[in-house]
């Protein structure tokens, strides 16, 4: 196992002691927080947890969870979570995010924003100065929209594309029929003033910016893992 994977299971090691018997959990996506669900799952089979639902906030989440023997729930039947924990694509020291680099972001944010704590777990690679150094910004869009919206991304300055799908003809479809622009500005000075830019064009449905969801992150690195925790709280 390389240290990178090794990193994200360490992180993951950590974020599960926040779950605690009887918990509903937020399941993220991607592969970090596929080490979580993997854990969980062993926590389950040893009998230190008696009682677990999940929540997955993806079709590969669920499949995860499934493999794992965690039993799922929807937001319809806990509209409350008591956990979730999740991975990033980049993340700042006051535990800003981006995150959508698996198409996901719609439901991850769905999901973070009914947690009671929000725990987030990645290695070292995903730590930023400032956020969007080298990321892009997911946004999950309406497909009616794409032309005009990248229109408008390119006179705000992004470089903004279409993600295309690996291993299929066309562009990536998201589990909820939307499409996926990757939106290029480089470092941003002001994350809240962009978030609340995009937020108001039409056909935006949600971005890849979470900014004040993360309560604690687990950080893996090389030598071990670094705990970061947000100076302010949610609730």
């Amino acid at each position: 196992m390389s240290w990178v994977e090794e990193a994200k299971r360490r992180a993951a090691e950590e974020a599960v002691q926040h779950v605690e018997d009887g918990s509903i959990v937020g399941l993220g996506s991607g592969s970090t927080a596929a080490y979580a669900i993997r854990l969980l799952g062993e926590r389950l089979r040893r009998g230190e947890l008696k009682t677990l639902l999940g929540v997955p906030t993806s079709l590969q989440a669920a499949t995860e969870a499934v493999e794992a023997g965690i039993p799922l729930t929807t937001l319809e039947e806990h509209p409350a979570v008591d956990v979730a924990i999740d991975g990033a694509d980049q993340l700042d020291g006051r535990l800003n995010l981006i995150k959508g680099g698996g198409g996901a972001l719609l439901r991850e944010k769905i999901v973070a924003s009914c947690s009671k704590l929000y725990v987030i777990v990645a290695d070292e690679r995903k730590l930023a100065r400032r956020l969007g150094e080298g990321c892009p910004i997911p946004l999950e869009v309406h497909p009616m929209a794409v032309k005009p919206l990248l229109l408008r991304l390119r006179e705000m300055g992004a470089k903004a594309s279409v993600r295309m799908g690996g291993g299929k003809v066309g562009p990536v479809v998201t589990e909820n029929g939307n499409l996926i622009v990757d939106a290029h500005f480089g470092p941003l000075e002001d994350p809240e003033g962009l978030e609340g830019r995009l937020r108001g064009i039409p056909g935006i449905l949600e971005t890849g910016l979470f900014l004040g969801y993360a309560d604690v992150a687990y950080i893996g690195t090389k030598a071990g893992v670094r705990r970061l925790e947000a100076s302010w709280r949610r609730r």
